[in-house]
């Protein structure tokens, strides 16, 4: 005969045990840190294929419906993880649920450099020599991390390639291997609000463990 009592007994245990997991990654996902995984090379050399990295979120403070707003505002250099502009953000309870937790979360998400800044004169060039650089206010933008200054998307027309002023509140963010990106220059300016957090560390393979600048 099963102890009706001490099946209650347990069966509330697991549940609150389950309940206390789900609320612990909730906190520390939204509010700390979360790990992510790269599945492309547009941030070659910086970050390749198959690197898994530690993402934190000190630096914010959440809306936890569909948006995320710094306290620190982004610096020019970082690598930032992000929902970019054209992905809509469903506000259901299952959508906002995922989101929290990361269990089968299906929003896109974009991890790229940030290299303009709200208020600054944005312009690429393509220089005699061929290569391509990004000028900030008129000066050119030093930029060791990126894979080729020649293997870069040719600038069109219908691209976001300048000059022009960014707006206020708005990123313009690219990937190192700027010859095989979707960025900025296809799509616009980042809205602050698409911000998830600031990729600080890669903590697998082991053999590519290093923090990130």
């Amino acid at each position: 005969m099963i102890d009706k009592e001490k099946f209650k007994a347990g069966l509330k245990e697991t549940i609150d045990t389950i309940v206390f997991v789900i609320v612990a990654v909730i906190i520390i996902r939204f509010f700390v840190a979360e790990l992510r995984w790269i599945p492309s090379g547009s941030m070659k050399p910086t970050l390749v294929e198959g690197d898994r990295i530690v993402v934190e979120k000190l630096t914010k403070y959440p809306n936890i419906i569909n948006i995320h707003k710094f306290e620190n505002t982004p610096k020019r250099g970082d690598v930032m993880i992000f929902y970019p502009p054209f992905v809509k953000l469903k506000v259901d309870p299952w959508s906002v649920f995922s989101r929290l937790t990361g269990f089968f979360c299906k929003d896109v998400a974009y991890i790229k450099r940030v290299i303009g800044l709200p208020g600054e004169k944005f312009q690429i060039k393509q220089e005699k020599d061929g290569a391509y650089r990004v000028y900030i206010n008129d000066t050119p933008l030093n930029e060791e991390y990126i894979m080729s200054e020649y293997d870069f998307h040719r600038c069109r027309e219908n691209m976001y390639c300048g000059p022009f002023i960014i707006p206020e509140g708005e990123y313009f963010m690219m990937g190192d291997n700027r010859g095989n990106s979707q960025d900025s220059r296809f799509w616009g300016t980042l809205p602050q609000n698409r911000f998830i957090g600031r990729a600080v560390f890669v903590f697998w393979p082991l053999n590519r463990l290093k923090i990130l600048n």
